[in-house]
């Protein structure tokens, strides 16, 4: 028999937006804040990143240390941090059929929170040709290999990528005794800071291939090498029997699906506005679910907002619903993708080329909202719009559209 609760607020996923979500709705006095999340451990990502970078400029932490910053925080305010326990449907417009070792579930709220984050594409999913080794990994199955598992990963490795999370994983290659071979990027140039990415060509000695990709994998059991191929159409076979494929990131959206909530194009995540509420009353979502991948600051800033929003929603606030919010292309996606007046979220959006001293237009019905320069747009980097030009939107005048030139 399945046994039925009632909350006042579900978040699923205890990652960073999920568990400052929680904190900050516990801390305003929210009666019942529960978090679920499948993983044995709360924290998300963060909890198997050992590199640096976390918390803040007077208080930097380590992926994990943050995590359990997180953690420690959503609990003294008063949530329920539920870690094993997996949201498989819905039972109803609010309501969640889960499953844990305790058994099956369903519980009911006034709010919802999808926190759910994203996931790289593994290699099937980019259609690299050849045999099937072992060695072949993300940067998730990596890091969770290394920093939770203590496990052996090869000797040899190659990782595809050249933007931060990729450096990320050279760290943890480093870290667990092996080489890295070579990084390789199709772009012409790494998406990280230049600094980085001189210290690992020069001080570390890695090489880093721009304009090539990976075409095969080779070997029998384990992988014994990757064949890649050059701008140029040369091709090459560099021996290693590891291979990292890194960024390209997919919203883990399978909760949004199954809602049928409105889904963005181009983030392929909720369509969402300022407040963070989807096309479902009552259903919110914040972090990389929305912008995969932003950072974990990001991802807390994000929760911030939505909190405010879900209690405007208990308190029984009513918005207007928003105008749609669209790139044209080289820009690829932004998010928040729908806008109110009153929104006051910044934006974040990627390309898809690299731009030099791109000119940002914000559009409706041909009219100029805002027109910002930029120094430089790169692929899987970040570029940000202030939302201070959103009183302007005229809510009957049809989309939004950004554009670069």
């Amino acid at each position: 028999m399945t046994a039925a609760r009632e909350v006042d607020v579900l978040i699923v996923g205890a990652g960073p937006a999920g568990l400052a979500v929680a904190a900050r709705l516990a801390a305003a006095g929210v009666g019942r804040v529960e978090v679920l999340d499948r993983e044995p451990e709360p924290g998300g990502v963060p909890r198997h990143c050992a590199h640096g970078g976390y918390g803040t400029l007077l208080r930097p932490l380590t992926g994990p240390a943050y995590a359990r910053l997180l953690v420690t925080e959503a609990r003294q305010a008063g949530a329920t941090v539920r870690p094993g326990v997996t949201a498989l449907d819905w039972a109803g417009p609010l309501s969640l059929h889960t499953v844990s070792p305790d058994g099956p579930e369903t519980l009911t709220a006034r709010a919802v929170v999808l926190a759910t984050g994203a996931r790289e594409r593994p290699r099937a999913a980019r259609l690299v040709p050849g045999t099937r080794p072992a060695g072949v990994r993300t940067t998730g199955e990596l890091q969770r290999a290394v920093h939770l598992h203590g496990q052996h990963i090869g000797t040899r490795a190659v990782v595809v990528g050249a933007e931060d999370v990729s450096y990320a994983a050279a760290d943890t290659v480093r870290a667990a005794g092996a080489t890295v071979v070579a990084m390789l990027t199709e772009q012409t140039r790494p998406q990280t800071a230049p600094a980085r990415a001189a210290d690992f060509r020069l001080r570390h000695g890695v090489p880093l291939l721009t304009g090539t990709t990976v075409v095969e994998l080779l070997g029998h059991g384990r992988l014994s090498g990757v064949r890649v191929r050059h701008r140029d159409g040369r091709t090459a076979v560099l021996p290693c029997d590891t291979v990292v494929f890194t960024g390209d990131f997919v919203p883990d959206h399978e909760l949004a699906r199954r809602a049928r909530l409105v889904l963005d194009p181009g983030t392929r995540g909720p369509a969402v506005d300022g407040t963070l509420r989807t096309s479902r009353p009552g259903v919110f979502a914040a972090g990389s679910l929305l912008h995969p991948v932003e950072s974990a600051a990001t991802a807390a800033r994000e929760a911030v907002h939505a909190a405010g929003a879900v209690l405007a929603h208990l308190k029984g606030a009513e918005l207007p619903p928003g105008v749609p919010l669209s790139v044209a292309p080289p820009l690829r996606w932004i998010a928040p993708n729908r806008v109110t007046p009153s929104d006051r979220l910044p934006y974040v959006l990627r390309t898809t080329t690299e731009l030099t001293r791109p000119v940002l237009y914000v559009i409706q019905n041909g009219r100029v909202l805002h027109r910002e320069r930029l120094r430089t747009a790169q692929p899987n980097r970040t570029l940000r719009l202030p939302a201070h030009w959103t009183h302007r939107v005229d809510p009957g005048a049809g989309p939004v559209r950004v554009t670069a030139s």
